[in-house]
């Protein structure tokens, strides 16, 4: 479970005993959590990076065919050379690129010590909330639009889950984000839950996508 440092040292000099009373609050995070988003974000990094690498490819040879093409469900090309690929106008990885590095770098501060305030948190959650979003739509895409499935952006939306999860739950907790002290608690005694519960019924979907695929 992640821990809060809330730290309200004034600045030196006159006026500090007002500064301690009304200074800005920060909040850090215990270490399992600071290297889960090290961890995720590593990870969101090098599935962007073999993915643009290999779309760079079929780029200049279309016939080219990626090496986590391995039958024609599990099919990187397929989900490369599609629309869904480039929905703002260049390669989805290299958003990822951006900002799972960036999720790597703040659990790197972190492990280092750093605090952030209120709004960082929030605005972290929120960068993270609009990539879940954004990954749920490309699953979509992928299952029922595309029909196939890469294992690279497989790996990204887990690591998307992950760390939005337990970023949501640590900013519930230290009450960054309001919610009932029910969720709160229990949230707290079991962060794992929501993550294992979320990759599962995904897994569930594609299981049952391709259940003919899988067990011929």
């Amino acid at each position: 479970m992640t821990t809060v440092v809330i730290d309200n040292a004034p600045a030196s000099g006159a006026g500090s005993d007002e500064a301690l009373r009304d200074g800005p609050r920060r909040y850090g995070a215990g270490r399992a959590l600071a290297w889960l988003l090290v961890v995720t974000g590593a990870a969101g990094v090098l599935a962007s990076w073999v993915i643009t690498i290999d779309k760079f490819k079929l780029l200049e040879d279309p016939g080219f065919t990626p090496g986590c093409s391995l039958n024609p469900v599990v099919s990187c090309g397929n989900i490369m050379t599609s629309d869904q690929a480039s929905v703002f106008g260049f390669p989805n990885p290299m958003l990822g690129l951006v900002a799972y590095g960036i999720v790597g770098c703040v659990g790197a501060g972190l492990l280092a010590g750093a605090r952030y305030r209120r709004w960082f948190w929030l605005g972290l959650n929120a960068g993270m909330l609009l990539g879940v979003a954004f990954c749920a739509w490309l699953q979509y895409q992928s299952l029922y639009s595309i029909g196939s499935l890469c294992l690279w952006c497989s790996l990204a939306w887990v690591a998307t889950i992950v760390m939005f999860s337990y970023v949501t739950t640590h900013n519930i907790t230290h009450r960054i984000l309001p919610a009932p002290a029910g969720l709160r608690g229990a949230l707290g005694e079991f962060p794992w839950v929501l993550p294992v519960l979320w990759t599962g019924t995904i897994g569930m979907l594609v299981l049952t996508r391709w259940w003919d695929f899988w067990t011929s």
